[in-house]
């Protein structure tokens, strides 16, 4: 596989092509590892009484839902989205992921999972009281997820 980078400064817009004989597993890789990305450095609208906050998405924890709307959870605040759960999980990159009816996690900032057999698991992140919940059944694909990160780590 060849990589070569053309610099135009007169281009308005950054742009990646790949050109390939058909869609591999490898190339499917790098499309989602460009696109988390790019994703990953998006920022949003939240807002907190009157006013409008940019973030990166990096910076949110988890999104739930409340009887509200939709908040966006970071280490230290709490922000409203105007988003629909469905909408965020269609906009997010794949750090995100659906853990409940309620609530989607950015799974790169989980620092710990405290099983319950019989109901919802406790997550915990980095560096922060905030904790939130997943559902027996996203529990199972929630691990895989990671454990696919790890795997994806160790071979860098």
């Amino acid at each position: 596989m060849k990589i070569r980078i053309e610099v135009d400064e007169g281009i308005a817009e950054e742009e990646v092509v790949i050109r390939c004989r058909g869609l591999t597993g490898q190339v499917t890789a790098i499309q989602r590892a460009i696109s988390d990305i790019v994703s990953t450095n998006q920022r949003l609208a939240f807002y907190k009484g009157n006013t409008e906050y940019y973030l990166p998405l990096d910076d949110i924890l988890f999104f739930e839902t409340d009887e509200s709307g939709v908040c966006a959870h970071t280490r230290e605040e709490l922000y409203h989205t105007r988003y629909k759960l469905y909408e965020l999980e269609e906009l997010l990159p794949a750090s995100f992921m659906r853990v409940s009816k309620s609530t989607i996690l950015n799974t790169a900032h989980i620092y710990s999972i405290s099983r319950n057999l019989t109901a919802s698991s406790v997550v915990a992140f980095d560096h922060t009281h905030k904790q939130t919940y997943v559902s027996r059944y996203y529990y199972k694909p929630l691990i895989e997820k990671l454990e696919e990160k790890r795997l994806q780590h160790e071979k860098r």
